[in-house]
């Protein structure tokens, strides 16, 4: 019947000398087309017999925004330097650590007039990964690199870690080196 509503709604030969009531998608009036042969019946249904009771439905939407993964020091600035990782994880799997090395960064460039280096945040689509465990390397008196850690405590930390990296590593064309 629904599919017969909408099909007589949309046709460009209907004029209709009335609004239809419906309900839940049934047609309770009678369907008058000119320049048709079709004019339907006038159908009388209880409400509460073929249509749903009225709830209160909350829906919830799911909003993904695809963000590309990428590491800062500063926060809103993209550190553009691809880092050499070393991972480490405990016999039990219960913890572990990532170091990541930054030979000659980016946030040296522009850290003077964006602002300091602030910790060290790795950013995706779930969220942001964060650690103030970062030390500078000076050469000369001169900035040459940079080596942030990151420790992982529990099982958890360290599969959202795996996640970030296996989508910074997708997205910076980089691979995974079992030593």
């Amino acid at each position: 019947m629904a599919t017969l509503q909408s099909l007589a709604f949309s046709s460009p030969v209907s004029q209709y000398s009335h609004q239809v009531p419906s309900f839940a998608g049934v047609t309770l009036g009678a369907i008058r087309s000119a320049g048709s042969s079709f004019s339907g019946k006038t159908l009388h249904l209880s409400y509460s017999q073929y249509a749903p009771q009225r709830r209160k439905i909350q829906m919830s939407r799911l909003c993904v925004m695809m963000v590309k993964p990428t590491i800062q020091f500063i926060q809103g600035t993209d550190e553009q330097t691809v880092p050499d990782v070393k991972l480490t994880k405990s016999r039990d799997g219960t913890n572990g650590m990532a170091i990541f090395r930054f030979d000659e960064p980016s946030v040296f460039d522009s850290s003077g007039e964006v602002g300091e280096i602030t910790g060290f945040y790795m950013i995706d689509e779930e969220g942001t990964l964060q650690s103030v465990d970062v030390n500078a390397k000076f050469v000369n008196g001169k900035p040459a690199g940079i080596e942030a850690k990151y420790v992982m405590r529990n099982p958890q930390d360290w599969d959202r870690f795996m996640r970030f990296m296996e989508r910074y590593a997708n997205a910076n064309s980089l691979q995974f080196v079992k030593s």
